[in-house]
């Protein structure tokens, strides 16, 4: 009731705003000095027109950090290629902001990693996906990428900058996930995040490599067998399902469970594009994530801020309610909320069921 017992107006409705910005990725370059078969952006060397110059960029994360202070992924294409990628590191830790790389590796030297450091880069992310050079430099492209990735993490080991391993999983790569993870804790990273391949860009030819929605199950319960067998911290990406397993799983083995709600190793929820993450491009567009090309507003043309409180593409992906087929009657939906990259790709509605996802709900509360 109302302090003064009277029926409340629309005015004494506080309704929700709109939720914190945890995490952005930032394409600073598109160009790439490898031509990866699962890239997102079917990246090449480039040069790439309109990419965003120091003075614009400088203004992007002075916008970013007036309203957030959100991990900020430096990634590419390659983001070494860009000259002044140490600058935007330093601009943006001088800001207040949590700035992170996300590398091939295969330009990584002693002195990239001191100045990594310098500028206040707090981890980098070094992609292996396979186990040996073999598969590793099958998908790369490039021969010799997998023994120069290793030599990256040598160097930020050896002067104590964290590195997570990423790993994009396929068939072609499927039966070498334990032995990358252990590999991972061989290393000495501090985090190994695996993604499920969503296909786009040239991930598109590797559709018919897309694990079944049966063995992407299995994969995440694997995933999750792992958790207290490793001391790395363990998130699933692309991957949203993950969330659902979690709580399936731990509620069986009568245990609670815990996330850490803010920090490079956040788990929050499984979908979070427009919710908690967005990708800015190279040239300025924001969408919910890297995979999932629905313009929400170019920071070039509108603020930065309007665009993720105010965007219908953000909006849209916060009602949750809005979701449609199954994933709409989900009693997981608020916590998994299924891939909308991969339901785009399916149908062309990023609302739409995700499609890789073999659980058959019954509506109930969450």
């Amino acid at each position: 009731m109302h302090p003064n017992n009277e029926k409340m107006t629309p005015e004494d409705i506080v309704k929700p705003g709109p939720p914190e910005l945890r995490l952005i990725a930032w394409e600073t370059t598109r160009s790439c000095n490898l031509s990866c078969i699962h890239c997102r952006a079917a990246a090449e060397k480039g040069p790439y027109q309109g990419e965003l110059d120091t003075k614009k960029a400088f203004a992007f994360l002075d916008t970013v950090a007036s309203f957030s202070k959100p991990v900020i992924i430096l990634t590419g294409g390659e983001p070494m290629l860009r000259d002044d990628i140490y600058e935007l590191a330093a601009y943006g830790t001088k800001l207040g902001l949590r700035m992170v790389l996300a590398t091939n590796g295969t330009l990584v030297d002693e002195n990239s990693i001191k100045r990594m450091i310098d500028s206040g880069i707090q981890r980098i992310s070094v992609s292996l996906d396979g186990a040996n050079a073999k598969t590793h430099d099958n998908f790369r492209k490039v021969d010799g990428s997998f023994a120069n990735s290793l030599k990256a993490l040598d160097f930020a080991r050896n002067q104590g900058l964290d590195f997570q391993i990423n790993t994009t999983i396929t068939k072609i790569n499927l039966a070498e996930i334990p032995a990358i993870l252990d590999l991972a804790v061989e290393l000495g990273a501090v985090a190994h995040h695996i993604f499920l391949l969503v296909p786009t860009g040239r991930g598109k030819e590797l559709e018919e490599q897309e694990i079944p929605a049966t063995e992407y199950e299995r994969t995440l319960n694997w995933f999750y067998d792992q958790r207290e067998k490793v001391s790395l911290q363990l998130k699933a990406t692309c991957a949203p399902h993950y969330m659902r397993i979690l709580r399936q799983r731990s509620k069986e083995e009568g245990k609670k469970v815990t996330f850490k709600s803010h920090g490079l190793d956040a788990v929050t929820r499984g979908c979070l594009g427009g919710i908690g993450f967005c990708f800015v491009s190279h040239t300025g567009d924001v969408q919910p994530c890297g995979y999932l090309e629905a313009n929400a507003g170019n920071i070039l043309e509108t603020d930065f801020q309007e665009i993720w409180e105010k965007s219908q593409v953000f909006t849209r992906l916060r009602d949750y309610d809005a979701l449609e087929g199954k994933c709409g009657i989900c009693g997981y939906k608020r916590v998994c909320g299924g891939c909308r990259a991969r339901a785009y790709e399916a149908t062309g509605n990023f609302m739409a069921e995700e499609p890789y996802c073999t659980y058959e709900p019954k509506k109930m509360q969450q």
